[in-house]
């Protein structure tokens, strides 16, 4: 009989015993191979270093979630979206150590269609970030040691297009108009995100010391943010602090602005001492659309705008990062990698400007020389 297995009664058991703890495991199967089976792949679990207590995963994955998220440094807005996809999950409520990959699968696919409380199916876009937040939740399980693997792994998600399909770049023709039907008081901030590459958020947050005049530079500091009716105030998105600097003609629109007499400190608030709320700015923006004509086109596009002309005017990967205050550079590459020149098109450059020192201006072709 082999080691470790014994029959008893009409079941086998099979059993082995942690050396790190003493503990000794077991369990009954109905036919020897099985409890074989089991027992060596305990062992070579053990072996191995990814043997997991068939104790532990007893708990839903949303019980997991909320005990393990309260831990995390998350901010408001991180936790909110955390929760969302954890909550949206069909397998919920189900035991960590039961759900495989196709309970995943299947929740991928329910949020490609149409449902009660859903009229449309979910952007791919929005199921990948709801996917990734919930791998997080299945990683940090394998991590603390209640489950073996992660579910997650290999699972497909919608298709998602092409950056430079998806991506909407609005021509300077585009950006002229919104900027001529912008109002008195709103056209510092469209200009502040179509020349200084600003979000929202860290637009809404300026102060009136942010921007230095002197050295023709403005100062990212901070971002707002409003989550159940209220104000918080913390640092840019993945801590991006940084200094733009930014043209004169950009500056002299600030200058307008702030001769407008608003007496407060941020630098466009309007009715009381706080940024303004970004229903507000959206008000703003969808206005200033219908009076130039202009459809189509989100706030947002105009920090593209700016990150496509600073690519342009050849600026390189560390610049345009710095610049926009991404985290990474592979950020920006991601982003942008397909508005930077390519390879072919330097040496095509390269060749064309061999081709006019030698030839020089206004001559067709190269004549050879008659003995």
């Amino acid at each position: 009989m082999p080691e470790g297995v014994s029959r008893r009664g009409d079941s086998w058991r099979a059993r082995y015993r942690n050396p790190e703890t003493g503990r000794q495991h077991e369990r009954a199967f109905d036919k020897q191979v099985d409890a074989v089976r089991w027992r060596r792949q305990q062992l070579d679990a053990l072996d191995r270093g990814r043997w997991v207590d068939p104790e532990a995963g007893k708990v839903s994955f949303l019980a997991y979630f909320e005990a393990w998220g309260r831990d995390q440094l998350w901010t408001d807005g991180t936790r909110k979206a955390m929760s969302l996809a954890a909550r949206s999950t069909t397998f919920a409520e189900m035991d960590l150590r039961l759900i495989r990959p196709s309970h995943v699968e299947a929740w991928v696919k329910s949020m490609t269609v149409p449902t009660a409380a859903r009229a449309r199916p979910l952007a791919p876009g929005t199921i990948k970030t709801r996917f990734v937040n919930v791998r997080t939740v299945f990683r940090a399980a394998v991590r603390d040691g209640m489950i073996a693997g992660d579910p997650t792994t290999q699972v497909r998600l919608p298709r998602l297009r092409k950056r430079e399909a998806a991506m909407e770049i609005p021509t300077p023709e585009v950006v002229r108009a919104i900027l001529m039907a912008s109002a008195p008081r709103f056209r510092a901030f469209v200009g502040l995100c179509a020349f200084a590459g600003l979000r929202l958020g860290e637009a809404a947050a300026l102060q009136v010391g942010d921007v230095d005049f002197l050295r023709r530079q403005v100062h990212v500091r901070r971002q707002v943010q409003r989550l159940d009716g209220s104000v918080e105030i913390r640092l840019p998105k993945y801590n991006s602090e940084r200094t733009v600097h930014v043209p004169d003609a950009l500056l002299a629109m600030l200058s307008e602005h702030v001769a407008l007499g608003l007496a407060y400190d941020w630098l466009f608030s309007e009715v009381e001492d706080v940024p303004p709320h970004q229903n507000t700015v959206g008000h703003r923006w969808r206005t200033t659309l219908e009076r130039a004509g202009v459809r189509g086109v989100r706030l947002h596009d105009l920090r593209h705008f700016y990150a496509s002309g600073l690519i342009a005017a050849g600026c390189d990967v560390v610049a345009v990062q710095r610049a926009l205050g991404h985290a990474k550079s592979t950020t920006t590459l991601t982003t942008y990698a397909h508005l930077w020149p390519s390879a072919e098109d330097r040496v095509r450059d390269a060749a064309a400007h061999l081709f006019t020192e030698v030839v020089g201006s206004g001559e067709g072709t190269v004549r050879a020389e008659r003995p």
